[in-house]
């Protein structure tokens, strides 16, 4: 039940009785507002001062708001998973086992001359980092995909637990191949039912090709697929950046008709952005603004100088041991829709939070 948002729609009249004084006659009610009560469901990991997961909170350690005005916190669970340092928790009231989704994301800008030479080695980097934390730091409860874009959204292997399989795609995705040449018409097989997956919900060979033009159409295919596996699904992205420099070259833009779907599709779907970037260390450059963005309205984290590619995949696989899951209700108009930006904070301000932004409502 750790999807986020995922509604139990109860609806509600809220209703003004004009009362006629005609005689032998039954008060007439008439109907001024038609609102809509959604629980919102909404996860939160929780870390204290020392970088440590915080195991032990409950709705009273929790304030939320939407537009400035705080909400009732219906319910709070902390979900863990079955293996590793919190294994202990398993059985403690409140604790739900759950299994863990990552997404690995190689974004290659196609960069030429020095420049491109120096992204390839740091996309090396980020390979053999890759390959070394799936060997050895992978929990029994990860379900890992691989994925990548150049001028359109690839995918080199669906979730598994199959680390051979893992290798397999990291290599390939680094190495900016085609992972669906030579697969004939019938194209890439798909897992087992009931096992999670991209590819069953994302368009095959030229339809994907044409939705996933741009970037950010890549990323927003992406979390809608994965919106449809129950729980937090946290997106590795490996890149230099993205957005476009304006002539002036002192700022960055993007097309917001496109960011604002992905941004708004991640939060919708559950998936966290963990950006990696891939510019020399110090180096200051525009388009990083983009990848801080993502993060902090997914509820990610943004590494920027990262002595070694290694530790923000250790940091991001340590802070996602465990998330809370928080319920409350939220009352709008029934014919409205558009976009909830939500707050959260702890009650205690030692304790910092990271949690997605919003969530879409009403028709789409």
């Amino acid at each position: 039940m750790a999807r986020f948002p995922t509604f139990s729609t109860g609806t509600v009249l809220l209703s003004v009785l004009a009362f006629m004084a005609v005689a032998q006659e039954e008060p007439i009610a008439t109907f001024d507002d038609l609102s809509e009560v959604k629980e919102v469901l909404l996860d939160v990991i929780a870390i204290d001062g020392s970088g440590q997961i915080v195991t032990d909170l409950s709705k009273d350690d929790f304030t939320i708001s939407e537009d400035g005005e705080a909400v009732e916190i219906t319910g709070v669970s902390f979900y863990t998973t079955r293996y590793g340092p919190l294994a202990s928790l398993v059985d403690v009231e409140g604790v739900v086992p759950s299994s863990r989704y990552f997404i690995f994301l190689f974004h290659d800008r196609i960069s030429t001359g020095s420049i491109g030479d120096y992204l390839t080695r740091q996309q090396a980097k980020a390979r053999r980092a890759s390959l070394s934390w799936v060997a050895d730091h992978v929990l029994p409860s990860d379900w890992i995909a691989v994925v990548s874009y150049d001028v359109r959204l690839k995918i080199h292997q669906d979730f598994t637990q199959d680390r051979e399989a893992l290798a397999e795609a990291v290599k390939s995705a680094s190495a900016r191949k085609d992972p669906e040449r030579g697969l004939g018409r019938r194209g890439r097989p798909l897992p087992p039912s009931g096992a999670p997956s991209l590819l069953r919900h994302l368009p095959a060979g030229k339809e994907l090709r044409q939705a996933s033009r741009s970037f950010y159409d890549g990323v927003r295919l992406v979390a809608e697929a994965a919106g449809y596996i129950v729980g937090r699904k946290n997106l590795v992205l490996y890149s230099a950046g993205f957005g476009r420099i304006d002539s002036s070259g002192f700022f960055s833009r993007v097309d917001r008709q496109r960011f604002t779907p992905m941004l708004q599709a991640l939060n919708d779907h559950n998936v966290a952005v963990y950006p990696v970037d891939l510019t020399p260390l110090g180096i200051e450059h525009l388009q990083s603004r983009w990848l801080g963005v993502l993060a902090v309205e997914t509820g990610g984290r943004y590494d920027r100088d990262p002595i070694s590619f290694l530790a923000p995949l250790q940091q991001a696989s340590d802070e996602t041991a465990g998330y809370y899951l928080i319920s409350y209700q939220s009352h709008r108009p029934a014919v409205a829709s558009g976009f909830q930006q939500v707050e959260v904070e702890a009650r205690d301000p030692s304790i910092t939070l990271r949690a997605r932004k919003g969530y879409r409502y009403g028709a789409e």
